[in-house]
Formats: structure tokens, C-alpha cells, sequence
């Protein structure tokens, strides 16, 4: 038996002995006296009775194990042209000063606290301060609109709010405070006190005596300690993307956290002490706060906080600089990343010049890989490509190739394997398994491992129904896919974007992986339009590699005879609209069902999570034509 096989054999048998092992290597200041408390299903809860404090185990711990001098945050904006290197010693002051801040300011143990920041260091710093005051810190993408971050105020009920003057998007300027005024005066919590990091790019406007800025705040505080918390005590809440309506925060616990992400970034990532990890994310999003933040600093690497673009900051070889420059062990993205630079690099010729003999692995997830750009990617690079995939609501990955315990053979399209800890299956609607090849829904028998989401917040009702419901005992994970005979799970997408075609289900994402792979093809999206004949039936819209002008027509008759020989006759795809952008979130996850309503013509309110409205905008005709010429 293999290490993955032997590893993943105990965490399911004997999940207790497995975590119990785990959490050694977190720093306690009172043991658990129960690993996993099992005692009100499906509420499970990790080292129940143990106390510890997550910035201590990030920050303090490494100090006092000599690591001080070492680097503990590389911060790189080439948008602003600044950079800076911070060493643990260092960042563990700035922490304990701002902590310090917040706690003139009436924060405490159990209060929260909104941070509305760019990526700049002191939303590191603001995130790890809350950790060691034990307040519960939610983050909220810079620039969110208004109405959005109000909502989440209003669910959280913060005592402070932290913020800055300005993002810096790529050469625009954007103007946070006005955005923060505004959403203040439509929640109806109302905030005692607001910190604003003034940036030189923007100053802002401050209403006292409610604001003050980050300086003054720092200047007269005294550095705080770290508080003592229960290891089932709240770190953060995250609220999902793309929440309209009633938002639906996802609450992270300290102790089970601390032990998985610890755990994750040498089994999984292959990573240690000492290492650079990059992960090309936003703190805003739960990879930010997993893989910028708290796993690599409670594992004592380098982590990379990086305010910029995969392209136009400057071009599309700027994750190379900085991979270069800072000797990056493992990049971490996403596939749309990746996607952008081979649209503007179709050849790789702008990795020249830049040294990437550090560089091991390069690790992609946030939306499904095709296996076109898993494959262009590790041809460019020369190095593994390693696709995993896991939710806002996991925390840290469920399937992954483990590169740290056994690397496994790799399947373009597949993230490979469970997880330990994860008991991953695949599920027929009625409940009983599929069989190997068969799409289903995937989902994880309970109990989740440590650092999965133990609840919603103020909402174990709506976390019950939301998860828990469809199949008894098992997350659901809301996405489809199927196992195959060797064990890899394939997840084709979510099961929204599972179209029925004149009573067959098919798998957009297996569409898209066949147009995907076409030379000219840098991304695309296939959804499914209302048919009043066949239900639904699949639509095709792509965008062309850089240089790329096939002719429109010989196109769509190419990707149409692919689709019809790769997946059948029977997906009948007919119409197939090259267009100049696909609409996506900030994280890069292409707006799918936006698409799709848009198409079948319901009323698509501009979700708040959209990086660029004018593509969803220049695109509206194209999903909903007028009616044909006579």
C-alpha cells in the first residue's frame, strides 16, 4: 500500500488517532481533551476543550522557534510599483500593535470586525490582529458595492470596520470610502468606529470622530497579546460569492482550521518551513484567506501578497517575475488566470529571461481546469501541473493530487483523488451510488474533516438545509462529476450546469472540454437555453488566443463536428458565438447562470461580485438576439 492509500485508510477509519496526530504540530495553550465530538450529528465539532490562539501558532511560535529574521510576507505591487519584504519579527510587531488598536477601539474576544481592504499588507495585518484578540474578523472584497457590503454588515454587526482610502485595479484608481460611507448609512447596524488606511494614491475624506486614520490608530496603542480562545470558537466568517439577497456567511473555526491548513500544506502542496508560497488570490476570497494568510504562516514558509494582474501589470509574463524574483516554490491560481496568459501568449516567449529554477509545482483550482490549458501550462512550464479542487465552504482542498505524501500520475481534466479526511462519493439523485463513468452529485459522507465550515453563521437551520438535506449524512458539494475505475474524481461542473437535452442529461463542462481543446480557442462558456422542443439545448460562446482570426463560419462548423463526435449527436449543439469576454467574478469564475437566465430572458440583476459589468453589458445581445430578419 502507497502513502496516499495508507494515509487516506487511516483518516477515514480512524479519524480521531489521525487529527489527534495532526495537531501536534500546532502550538496549545491547553490540550483538547476530545479530537472530534461527535455528540449532536450533523453538528460536529474538532478538539473540543482545547484552547489555542491562531495568530500565536502564525506569527509568535515561529519567532520563538528562531525564525524571526527569516521573511514571513513578500509584498509585490506593480500597480503602485512598490515592494517590501516583511520578516516574522516584524510582521509579529506590526500585528501586535494594530491588535493593540482595535483593542483601544473596544474590540474584544468574540466581537467582530469588517476589514474592506486592497491587497496590501495591513489586510494581513488587520486579519491576524483580530486572530490574536480572538475577534472574528470578515473580510469583504475591496470595492465591493455598497448595498452588498451594508448586507453583510448588517449580518455580521461589527463593532469596527476596516478600510483604506483606494484600490488600485490595474491603472484605475478606486475610491473605497465613498462606497464605505454609503453602505454605513443603509445598515441598519450601526458601527461604533472605522480605521482607514490612507493610501498616496487617494486620500480620504474621514467623518470624526467614527473614522481615524491607521496611523493615528497605531500611534498611540500598546502591542496586545494574544488571547487564549476555544479551539471551536469562530476565526472568521466568509460570506460565499455571488450572495444576493440574505447573504450566507461561512463561519471557520480556530483549532480544526489551524490543524487542517497545517496539515494541508506539506501533504498536499508539498511545501515546509521555510519555502515561498504564492498564492495569486485575493484576501477577499477563501483562498486568500487559506493561502495567503494562515497556511503558509502556520507552517513558518514565505507567503506572496500580490496587487496586480496575471496580464497588464505590465503583461501577461508578470506571475513569471514574480516568481523569479522571490524564488517561488509553488504558485497557486486559477485556471481563468492561466487562460488569460495563454490568450496573450499563445507561444510562452515571455518566459525568457525569468529564472524559475525554483518553481516545483504550479497548482490551479477555483474553477474547473480543461485539459487544453492543463496542458499548454505544463508545456510552457515544463513542471507538474497540478489541478485540485475544494469551496469557500471546505476551507482547504478535498481533492487533490497529494503532492507532499505521494505524487499520483496525472489525468488532464481530473484534480485526481480524495483528500485524507475526505470521504468523497459520487451519488445518484435517488441516493444509492453511481457506478464508475456515471455522473452524479459529489458529496463527502459526514463528519468533515477538521477545518470545514461547522456551521453558517447565526444559521444552523439554513446550513442544514443548504447541505445536508438531499443526502442524508453527506455534504453536499453542489457540483457533478463521477468517479472512474482508478479512483479520480472528475468534477464536470455544477449540477445547475447540467443541461437535459429531449431527456438526456449532459455535462456542459464535457462540452467545454471539447471546444476548449480547439488551437484557436482561449476560453469559453456553454450553457444551456430554453428550447421549447427539446427543454433545453447547449450554446456555445468562445474566445479566440491572441493573433488568432479564424473565419467565423469554418469556426462554429468546427466545434459543432467536434462536440457532435466527442460527446454525440445527441448534445446538439448548433450555435456556437465568438464574442471579445466572458463575464466573471472577481475570482474568476465565469458568471455561467447569469448567462444562462440572461438567455432564457428573466430580468439578471448585475451581480455584485462582477469584475467588469461592460463585458456582461457588451455581451446581453449576443446571449438574447431579437428576433431573426425577415
Amino acid at each position: 500500500m502507497g502513502a496516499y492509500a495508507a494515509a487516506y485508510e487511516r483518516s477515514i477509519a480512524d479519524p480521531t488517532r489521525f487529527w489527534g496526530l495532526a495537531a501536534r504540530d500546532i502550538r496549545w495553550m491547553v490540550p483538547p481533551d476530545r479530537v472530534l465530538d461527535d455528540g449532536a450529528p450533523p453538528f460536529y465539532r474538532w478538539f473540543t476543550g482545547g484552547e489555542l490562539n491562531t495568530c500565536d501558532n502564525a506569527l509568535d511560535r515561529h519567532v520563538d522557534e528562531g525564525r524571526g529574521d527569516q521573511a514571513a510576507l513578500v509584498y509585490d505591487s506593480p500597480v503602485t510599483g512598490t515592494a517590501r519584504t516583511y520578516t516574522y519579527r516584524e510582521l509579529t510587531g506590526l500585528v501586535a500593535r494594530f491588535a493593540g488598536a482595535l483593542r483601544a477601539l473596544g474590540v474584544d474576544r468574540g466581537d467582530r470586525v469588517v476589514v474592506y481592504l486592497p491587497m496590501i499588507p495591513e489586510a494581513v495585518v488587520a486579519m491576524l490582529a483580530c486572530a490574536r484578540l480572538g475577534a472574528v474578523h470578515s473580510v469583504v472584497f475591496g470595492g465591493f458595492a455598497a448595498k452588498e457590503l451594508a448586507a453583510r454588515i448588517d449580518d455580521a454587526r461589527p463593532k469596527v470596520v476596516v478600510s483604506a482610502s483606494c484600490g488600485v485595479e490595474g491603472s484605475r484608481v478606486v475610491a473605497y470610502k465613498p462606497l464605505l460611507d454609503r453602505a454605513l448609512e443603509l445598515a441598519a447596524h450601526k458601527v461604533d468606529r472605522c480605521v482607514v488606511r490612507q493610501r498616496p494614491q487617494l486620500h480620504a475624506d474621514l467623518v470624526r470622530p467614527r473614522d481615524v486614520e491607521w496611523d493615528e490608530a497605531v500611534a498611540g496603542a500598546a502591542p496586545a497579546e494574544c488571547v487564549p480562545v476555544a479551539a471551536t470558537d469562530p476565526l472568521y466568517i466568509l460570506y460565499t460569492s455571488g450572495t444576493t439577497g440574505r447573504p450566507k456567511g461561512v463561519v471557520r473555526d480556530n483549532g480544526g482550521h489551524a490543524v487542517a491548513l497545517r496539515w494541508s500544506m506539506e501533504n498536499v502542496y508539498g511545501v515546509g518551513p521555510g519555502d515561498v508560497f504564492w498564492a495569486a488570490s485575493d484576501v477577499g476570497w477563501v483562498v486568500g484567506h487559506s493561502y495567503i494568510v494562515y497556511a503558509p504562516l502556520l507552517t513558518g514558509c514565505t507567503t506572496v501578497l500580490y496587487e496586480g494582474k496575471p496580464v497588464g501589470t505590465p503583461d501577461a509574463g508578470a506571475f513569471w517575475r514574480v516568481a523569479a524574483e522571490h524564488r517561488v516554490k509553488a504558485l497557486f491560481t486559477a485556471p481563468t488566470a492561466i487562460r488569460a496568459i495563454k490568450k496573450e501568449d499563445p507561444d510562452g516567449r515571455l518566459l525568457a529571461g525569468h529564472d524559475l529554477a525554483a518553481l516545483d509545482t504550479l497548482f490551479l483550482a477555483g474553477e474547473r481546469l480543461d485539459p487544453d490549458t492543463h496542458r499548454w501550462a505544463a508545456r510552457v512550464l515544463d513542471r507538474p501541473v497540478i489541478d485540485h479542487w475544494w469551496q469557500t465552504e471546505t476551507g482547504w482542498p478535498m481533492v487533490a493530487n497529494p503532492r507532499g505524501l505521494e505524487p499520483m500520475p496525472v489525468k488532464p481534466g481530473s484534480p485526481t483523488v480524495a483528500v485524507p479526511g475526505y470521504d468523497v462519493r459520487v451519488l445518484r439523485p435517488d441516493g444509492t451510488p453511481a457506478a464508475p463513468g456515471e455522473d452524479g452529485d459529489i458529496v463527502v459522507r459526514l463528519p468533515l474533516p477538521p477545518g470545514t465550515l461547522p456551521t453558517l453563521w447565526q444559521d444552523d437551520e439554513r446550513f442544514v438545509e443548504s447541505y445536508l438535506t438531499r443526502h442524508p449524512g453527506h455534504y453536499l458539494s453542489g457540483d457533478g462529476g463521477h468517479l472512474d475505475g482508478d479512483g479520480y474524481v472528475w468534477v464536470m461542473g455544477r449540477t445547475d450546469d447540467v443541461i437535459n437535452v429531449a431527456g438526456h442529461r449532459l455535462s456542459t463542462g464535457a462540452m467545454e472540454e471539447v471546444i476548449a481543446a480547439h488551437p484557436d480557442v482561449a476560453e469559453c462558456a456553454v450553457i444551456g437555453v430554453a428550447d421549447t422542443l427539446k427543454g433545453q439545448v447547449p450554446r456555445g460562446y468562445v474566445v479566440l488566443k491572441s493573433g488568432a482570426a479564424p473565419d467565423p463560419a469554418e469556426l462554429r462548423a468546427a466545434l459543432v463536428a467536434m462536440v457532435r463526435e466527442q460527446v454525440g449527436p445527441v448534445a446538439s449543439l448548433r450555435e456556437v458565438a465568438v464574442v471579445a469576454a466572458l463575464p466573471k467574478t472577481r475570482s474568476g469564475k465565469i458568471l455561467r447562470g447569469v448567462m444562462r437566465g440572461i438567455a432564457d430572458g428573466a430580468e439578471v440583476p448585475v451581480p455584485s461580485t462582477i469584475e467588469d459589468p461592460a463585458v456582461l453589458d457588451a455581451l446581453r445581445p449576443v446571449l438574447r438576439p431579437g428576433p431573426p430578419a425577415p
